[in-house]
């Protein structure tokens, strides 16, 4: 009996240490660590929607609209409980809904369609994809994929570890893979969607939402879509943008950017990233277990990025891409029954405001429409004349004889020339013993300039006289003044750019094998002081050049965004200023000088026949450089009015012959900037004829 009371004292013991415990365990998970468990709860059965916030839009300086969005539809995928088997047969479907209706889909996978080969590209236009191959062999090395395995190697891999059948044809399984590698490097889970297609038409949301039984895991939301409201039109300086990649994710990640987000890939899209992404927002769904929707909770609005005001004029940049496409085509029709001239296909041409520096207008040719970039990405980029460059800042060219007033100004302030100094032209430079260049007008003619001062010396573009103004100044002293004058430099505009180069012993030693630094010889410094040897400068710096003579020596960092402003109330959020990179104290006389002698190019010498009765005076250079193989490159720099000057410009036409041709086009521009109601020369198809008395003028 005793045992028996001892026995039953235990059990009620347990029994109540029991009940202690559960009731200590109820207590910490509701009311110690109640907010934790809740949270925990409410992730199993709440998810989270992000809602996409429209993406700033871009403006010209008046306000004129060049980027804004529009209401688009997308597709994207949510990871279910599907097997490999059912996945791979719902994307087979998806893609064939797709492709029926021409829309492009998203496929990072660098492999081409059978028989596989690897097709990187350059995302970073650098030039190389050598990065690109390297990082993303990085991140598959997880999978066993190494840079000695062949494409079709690494085919068989994916298609091994996505268990996509061989019943699909060999396309449907590249699709297939292509979808997969997309969706697993971007995230897909659960929790994270993945966007497959952007701005699909209605007729494929019908079809996708009719089959939406067989297609699981697959919805088709409203997103909002890039819109180019003037297609076509500056499309280099705008840019484009795209879904981020795994390189840019792991940069942005800590800003909030996700997997499927778009992102600023090139031009003002990438440089004004941080201004016109939005902040998203959210919508919160509360579930069932069987998920059914039942509560909409903690939803948060959407915010609009800013919007940027650029500083070009999108009248003016339509004129100058007009006048550029005609003058180029003018030039190639026009060379029947020679060679010179019928290679001519692409070009540039940049509008500075002399007085900000603000660009109002940059045009490269050919170019292309961004509206149908991914439509006509394979063809684009087979394209020799390379349309998708943009000239105006990473193309680099020889400036020919538009670099004398620079060789002038350099000579007349240090002293190695006066300005009423005069040099004969003898035909033949003979300073030298192994090296004698001959004037431009003596190789055609056997003629010579004679007697010349730095005024009529621009105006005739006479080699020799620039020839004597080379030697004694020296190549670092041209050097020196090329970098006041911002070439070779870069110019600080907002998007990437070439710096170009100076002529200089260093840099021959950079492109030419087997050469010391002390390979530069004396004729080297002589044909860069006409604008050719190892000199390369962007049609950007040639016209900010321009503008630098044009206003008296100050050089201005170059501008293409005016403003940012709040989506929401249109405050100024940050605005540029014009900003001086270097002041160049000229003598006035100095000055004038060169000036004069630019004018008269324009009324008297080499570009009088594009401004033949002109309705204002305008100061200008030409220049004609050679290339090696094919037609003469045209240049030509001006500047107007020439008493007070508001704008510069620069064009160069790759085997455009001479500079001449080159000036047909500022004449376009300077007709529509100052409102001269003149027909521009181009629409008449009138070009000059190749003249090869003109060479190097």
């Amino acid at each position: 009996m005793p045992n028996s009371k001892i026995r039953f004292v235990i059990l009620k013991l347990i029994i109540v240490l029991m009940f202690a415990a559960i009731v200590w365990k109820l207590f910490d998970i509701q009311v110690i660590k109640g907010d934790q468990y809740g949270e925990i709860a409410n992730d199993r059965l709440t998810t989270n929607i992000v809602e996409k916030a429209p993406r700033g839009e871009i403006l010209d300086r008046y306000g004129t609209r060049l980027v804004s969005n529009k209401v688009g539809y997308s597709v994207i995928i949510q990871k279910t409980n599907m097997q490999d088997e059912e996945f791979n047969n719902v994307l087979n479907e998806l893609v064939g809904i797709l492709y029926m209706n021409n829309c492009d889909y998203y496929d990072d996978l660098p492999i081409s369609f059978a028989s596989y080969n690897y097709r990187f590209e350059d995302e970073n236009e650098d030039g190389s994809i050598e990065d690109e191959r390297i990082a993303w062999f990085e991140r598959e090395k997880a999978y066993d994929i190494t840079e000695d395995m062949s494409a079709e190697t690494v085919m068989q891999i994916l298609k091994e570890r996505y268990k996509v059948s061989a019943a699909y044809s060999e396309d449907e399984q590249r699709r297939i893979v292509g979808i997969r590698h997309a969706a697993e490097v971007s995230g897909l889970s659960s929790t994270t969607l993945f966007t497959l297609a952007d701005d699909i038409p209605v007729e494929a949301v019908t079809q996708i939402k009719e089959r939406q039984n067989e297609l699981r895991g697959i919805s088709v939301i409203n997103d909002y879509v890039r819109q180019y409201d003037m297609p076509g039109l500056a499309t280099h300086l705008l840019g484009r943008v795209g879904k981020i990649d795994a390189k840019e994710y792991e940069s942005n990640k800590d800003l909030g950017y996700g997997y499927n987000d778009m992102i600023g890939k090139e031009g003002i899209e990438r440089w004004g990233e941080p201004y016109l992404r939005g902040t998203d927002g959210t919508t919160g769904t509360s579930k069932e277990v069987n998920g059914k929707a039942i509560t909409v909770l903690n939803d948060t609005d959407p915010v609009p990025g800013d919007y940027l005001v650029l500083t070009i004029d999108s009248d003016l940049q339509r004129v100058a891409e007009t006048a550029l496409e005609k003058t180029i085509n003018n030039i190639r029709d026009s060379a029947s029954g020679t060679k010179k001239g019928a290679d001519c296909d692409a070009g540039a041409a940049v509008v500075i405001d002399v007085k900000t520096g603000d660009v109002l207008a940059m045009a490269s040719h050919p170019t292309y429409d961004m509206t149908k970039y991914y439509e006509d990405y394979d063809i684009l980029i087979q394209n020799e004349a390379k349309p998708m460059w943009n000239r105006s800042v990473n193309g680099t060219y020889s400036p020919g004889s538009a670099f004398k007033p620079l060789a002038a100004i350099a000579a007349l302030e240090t002293g190695n020339l006066t300005i009423d100094e005069v040099i004969e032209d003898e035909g033949v430079y003979k300073f030298y013993d192994t090296y004698q260049p001959a004037c431009w007008i003596w190789n055609e003619n056997k003629m010579t300039h004679g007697k010349q001062n730095v005024t009529s010396a621009i105006e005739n573009s006479c080699n020799y006289f620039f020839y004597e103004v080379g030697r004694r100044l020296g190549i670092d002293t041209l050097g020196q003044y090329a970098k006041k004058f911002g070439l070779g430099e870069k110019t600080g505009i907002e998007v990437n750019e070439e710096s170009g180069h100076m002529a200089s012993p260093g840099y021959k030693k950079q492109v030419e094998s087997n050469i010391t630094s002390q390979d530069w010889f004396g004729g080297d410094t002589l044909q860069a002081a006409i604008g050719q040897s190892y000199s390369l400068f962007t049609p950007l710096q040639l016209a900010n050049y321009a503008a630098t003579i044009a206003n008296g020596g100050t050089r201005y960092k170059v501008n293409l965004v005016k403003s940012v402003r709040s989506s929401v109330d249109g405050s100024i959020v940050k605005e540029f200023n014009p900003e001086v990179a270097e002041s160049i104290n000229m003598d006035e006389s100095v000055l004038n000088a060169v000036k004069q002698g630019m004018k008269r190019v324009v009324d008297e010498g080499s570009a009088a026949e594009a401004f033949a009765n002109y309705g204002i005076q305008v100061g200008g250079k030409t220049g004609t450089a050679q290339v090696g193989d094919g037609s003469n490159n045209a240049v030509f720099i001006a500047y107007a009015p020439f008493e007070n000057p508001q704008i510069a410009v620069s064009v160069v036409l790759e085997h455009g012959v001479r500079g001449t041709n080159a000036a047909q086009v500022a004449r376009a521009i300077f007709d529509a900037y100052f409102n001269l109601n003149a027909e521009p020369s181009v629409t008449s198809g009138a070009v000059s004829a190749p003249n090869d008395e003109e060479l190097l003028r």
